[in-house]
């Protein structure tokens, strides 16, 4: 046994060395540098709160940052769950070329960010993009997806929950690990579909549910640099300006490394207010249907 520990702990140790070297100190550096000025070029200086107070004052971007950070997870997290789970149903079962669905359904995860933002660019090319074209030969004429402050937040969130394998692996894992025999005793009681669904699966679902919930939340967050970056820079009008990319254009293009650093460390907080809202919202929810 004694061995055994030994053993786990030499293999955990290059994991948590890469967790202090890559998060633990760039953070604690972080949180230092948000209370300094510091430009590349000269030594930082002591600079206090008042980072925070000059963004309150001055920075007219960043609450339209945070905000639409904040409308982009309440839409792409909801659309990411469901699909994954819908997705999971269906495919659940063994049949010919499920195998194949399951594939499709995953393979857009494996595909880089840079690249997978350069695709979606072509599919929104108001011109002779896929999308417009398809709608045209319905009758619809097509927005300029990207062009449009209208359409470019809700474009983003759309391409986003193609993105949905990790969740849906997930989901069909915890699926898998329903006994079946639930379902033979439903079935000779005669139980329907959507009782099935609403008294078995529903219930042993949902810590997969609560767990995905709280990562998507967190990742999705971080996510919305690159096809932000790349495929509209912020515009237009800001509809797509989210804080990761106004802490990328603050810090490393107009190179106010203190105001980035706060800006990163306001993100933290905002991001862990909103993950323990949702635990506790739907722990409460969990315990409450479980006296249904």
């Amino acid at each position: 046994m004694l061995n055994y520990r030994r053993t786990l702990r030499w293999m955990l140790l290059p994991y948590l060395m890469g967790t202090v070297i890559l998060i633990v100190i760039p953070a604690i550096v972080t949180l230092i540098l948000a209370f300094t000025q510091y430009d590349l070029l000269s030594p930082p200086s002591w600079y206090g709160f008042n980072n925070f107070r000059d963004l309150a004052q001055f920075d007219d971007i960043l609450p339209r940052a945070m905000l639409n950070s904040l409308l982009f997870v309440l839409l792409a997290v909801p659309l990411r769950i469901l699909g994954a789970l819908a997705l999971a149903l269906f495919l659940e079962h063994r049949r010919r070329g499920v195998g194949l669905y399951r594939t499709a359904v995953y393979l857009p995860t494996l595909i880089p960010d840079v690249a997978y933002a350069l695709i979606w660019l072509w599919v929104f090319n108001p011109i002779y993009g896929p999308l417009n074209q398809v709608l045209e030969a319905i009758g619809i004429e097509g927005p300029g997806w990207l062009t449009d402050a209208r359409f470019a937040l809700p474009a983003i969130v759309l391409m986003s929950v193609f993105q949905i394998g990790e969740g849906f692996v997930v989901l069909l894992a915890g699926l898998h690990n329903i006994p079946r025999d639930y379902y033979d005793v439903a079935a000779v009681d005669g139980g329907t579909g959507w009782q099935k669904f609403r008294y078995i699966t529903f219930p042993l679902l949902r810590p997969w549910l609560i767990l995905l919930t709280l990562r998507d939340v967190l990742l999705t967050t971080q996510n919305t640099f690159t096809p932000a970056y790349i495929m509209t820079g912020g515009d237009p009008y800001y509809a797509t300006m989210f804080l990761p990319l106004h802490i990328y254009k603050e810090t490393f293009e107009d190179f106010r490394y203190g105001s980035g650093a706060t800006m990163t460390v306001l993100m933290i907080c905002g991001v862990s207010v909103i993950l323990i809202t949702v635990f506790v919202v739907l722990k409460g929810w969990r315990n409450q249907n479980a006296y249904d």
